[in-house]
């Protein structure tokens, strides 16, 4: 009688539940249609520009940064215009401005020049350094000061006021050397911070991909519509810009 006490009852195995062996074969599915759906998305991206049909007149932005650029090939791509960049602050030039610009001519399209504004720089350096860059000539788009970098990354505090001031001031130089309004291009980390686009009464140049920028709280003119377009013209992306119609 104690033997029998003493032995252990055998365990009944449970059966362990296990999930539809169809459902890891369709986590896998999901995955391989994630990737291949979001490769198409970019390679859809770098293709992409706003409809032709809608907005007529494109263009793009170009600079050294984007290497050797086939000025021509823009032009059979739909461009109508193309803006160079030309300086930045008190002393940087394009070293690809000249040779832009003499084939932005050649090709016939339009030409519009433009400086990136350095914050922690005061306003009379950097117009001068446009002055000696840009020709003046009548032919010439409107020109365009680059509003991207934030006072945050200067050695010395400048503030808010003193940047706006010197924005104002850059404008006013620059359009007494080309005869014609400025063209502001605010990114949107620059307009949060600065309100140019609230403070100065000019047209504005808004940068978001794919869908229209708002960040400026008013109509813009010209829009960089896709900042990685792929095309035949370079062999890295362009910044294509569209205006409004």
């Amino acid at each position: 009688m104690a033997r029998k006490l003493s032995r252990k009852k055998p365990r009944r195995r449970t059966a362990r539940k296990r999930g539809p062996r169809w459902l890891p074969w369709l986590v896998v599915a999901v995955l391989v249609l994630a990737t291949v759906g979001g490769g198409w998305a970019w390679l859809e991206s770098r293709n992409w520009r706003p409809d032709e049909a809608r907005w007529a007149d494109q263009g793009a932005l170009v600079g050294e940064m984007d290497g050797t650029v086939r000025i021509a090939t823009l032009k059979g791509l739909g461009a109508g215009f193309v803006y160079l960049e030309a300086s930045r602050g008190t002393d940087g030039k394009d070293a690809a401005f000249p040779g832009n610009f003499a084939a932005a001519r050649a090709a016939g399209l339009q030409i519009g020049a433009v400086h990136r504004f350095d914050p922690c720089a005061r306003a009379d350096g950097q117009s001068a350094n446009f002055v000696t860059s840009v020709p003046r000539d009548v032919e010439l788009l409107p020109p365009a000061i680059m509003l991207e970098r934030t006072a945050a990354e200067c050695p010395e505090r400048v503030s808010r006021a003193a940047v706006q001031s010197e924005v104002m001031t850059l404008v006013n130089q620059i359009e007494a050397h080309t005869g014609k309004p400025v063209i502001l291009a605010p990114s949107e980390e620059f307009e949060e911070g600065y309100a140019v686009a609230a403070r100065i009464d000019r047209n504005l140049w808004l940068s978001r991909n794919w869908s229209e920028p708002t960040y400026a709280g008013r109509p813009w003119l010209l829009w960089t519509a896709n900042s990685a377009f792929q095309t035949e013209a370079a062999e890295q992306p362009l910044r294509w810009v569209v205006v409004r119609p």
